[in-house]
């Protein structure tokens, strides 16, 4: 009877995706002690990074595909300034801020450098911003504690289309259940350290 082991890589650390192990051979192996020549290898090249891929939502216009609204989720890499992508957004963000495109931020990042604002908010675990176009630079902050509710947040579209609720803590819920968080997290480690 053959055995086999299959095991799913780890979201964290650098191992294969997939690993099979037979324990007994199947037929048609060779047994144990018996040597077969590998055929000659084939000279490739390793990709030495990764393409970092990062996303946002954008609201256009049916009709001619006008930019109305960006939603960016910031990545830990946004809020990292060694990391060559911190400055790429932050030159895609002052863009938008300079531009007629209403940018609504979401932050649910408790560490890295958070993006600048003028003066201080209260602090929080985490941070919403809504930069209308209309109103700049005039911002909306939501500062949420690890305790509070996500919060129904006003997306913007273009006058006179009224602003497009969307509740924040069913979005997020729905990612956690379509990623499969649940089975990736170990809930039996204590929880990382809470201010």
């Amino acid at each position: 009877m053959t055995y086999e082991v299959v095991e799913v890589g780890q979201v964290h650390g650098v191992r294969p995706d997939v690993g099979v192990w037979h324990l007994h051979p199947l037929p048609g192996e060779p047994h144990a002690g018996v040597t077969t020549v590998a055929p000659a290898p084939v000279e490739n090249l390793v990709a030495l990074e990764i393409p970092l891929r990062l996303y946002r939502v954008e609201i256009r216009t049916t009709s001619a595909q006008q930019l109305v609204t960006v939603i960016e989720i910031l990545s830990p890499v946004n809020k990292r300034p060694s990391h060559e992508a911190y400055l790429a957004y932050q030159r895609k963000r002052r863009d938008l801020l300079r531009s007629e495109v209403h940018l609504l931020e979401i932050d649910l990042l408790r560490g890295g450098e958070r993006p600048p604002l003028e003066r201080p908010v209260p602090p929080a675990s985490y941070y919403i911003m809504l930069s209308r176009a209309e109103r700049r630079p005039t911002v909306e902050v939501w500062p949420i504690q690890l305790t509070d509710r996500l919060p129904v947040l006003p997306v913007p579209l273009l006058e006179p289309d009224p602003d497009v609720p969307c509740d924040l803590g069913v979005t997020v819920a729905s990612v956690y259940e379509r990623g499969a968080y649940a089975s990736q997290i170990d809930y039996g480690q204590p929880p990382p350290p809470l201010p």
